[in-house]
């Protein structure tokens, strides 16, 4: 008996909010949803709430969930990929965005490549850039640094450490929890400074879409309300 052929596994992009898919998101996208039964996601109810939107035909009894986040048991992670393994296709996840970019779904994507399996990137919002794109920073040579220190004091020798990459020419990205974002604000005002360019992206993508490249000295005159808005900040 021939072996079974391997599935792919698609990274599926997801919103960046409360949007029409088609505004943001290609039609392969849904062809692709409408075709993929088994998924890999951070939490299924949203996950599903994503697959219905994208496509409100879609049986919702067919799909079939391996839910990846901090509470998952590395021993479990082994076997999400069984499917594929068995001919199915399946779908990666993010919460918001790209899968495997500021996303735990990079540890699905290494697994997929030691068993061989074909990994598929679809086209989709990127917040981090989407918001390098719209900064004037240099796209050239830039660098993700994901979230900063919560204590404040490491937090701002962090800060300063960015911020001294940044006046050498590579773009220093990074991001906060919404709810905490005043605070990382006020830290650059402290911190960083007058001359250097700072930008925030606030809400990509949404109606409220906040981008700006100013200043700290500037920023300083023209505070932003970022409270529990997902925002993308960048040095350069």
């Amino acid at each position: 008996m021939a072996e079974n052929k391997l599935g792919s596994l698609f990274l599926i992009p997801v919103l960046l909010g409360d949007t029409e898919p088609l505004e943001v998101l290609p039609l392969s996208i849904k062809k692709r949803v409408d075709q993929i039964d088994h998924y890999i996601a951070e939490n299924e109810k949203s996950a599903r709430a994503f697959i219905k939107k994208v496509d409100p035909k879609k049986p919702q009894g067919d799909l079939v969930f391996s839910v990846l986040n901090k509470y998952t048991e590395k021993e479990d992670i082994f076997h999400f990929l069984d499917p594929c393994k068995e001919g199915h296709d399946m779908g990666l996840l993010s919460e918001a965005g790209v899968p495997g970019v500021a996303d735990p779904g990079s540890e699905i994507v290494a697994l997929a490549h030691r068993a061989g399996i074909r990994v598929v990137p679809l086209v989709g919002p990127s917040s981090i850039l989407l918001a390098l794109m719209a900064s004037g920073m240099n796209g050239q040579e830039f660098c993700f640094n994901g979230y900063l220190p919560i204590e404040k004091a490491p937090r701002k020798r962090k800060i300063k450490s960015l911020e001294t990459q940044a006046r050498k020419g590579t773009s220093q990205i990074f991001m906060e929890t919404p709810y905490r974002n005043m605070k990382l604000f006020e830290d650059l005002m402290t911190v960083c400074e007058n001359e250097s360019r700072l930008c925030i992206a606030a809400d990509i993508s949404l109606p409220g879409e906040f981008i700006r490249t100013r200043t700290i000295s500037e920023w300083r005159n023209a505070t932003p309300d970022l409270h529990k808005r997902p925002a993308i900040f960048i040095l350069g």
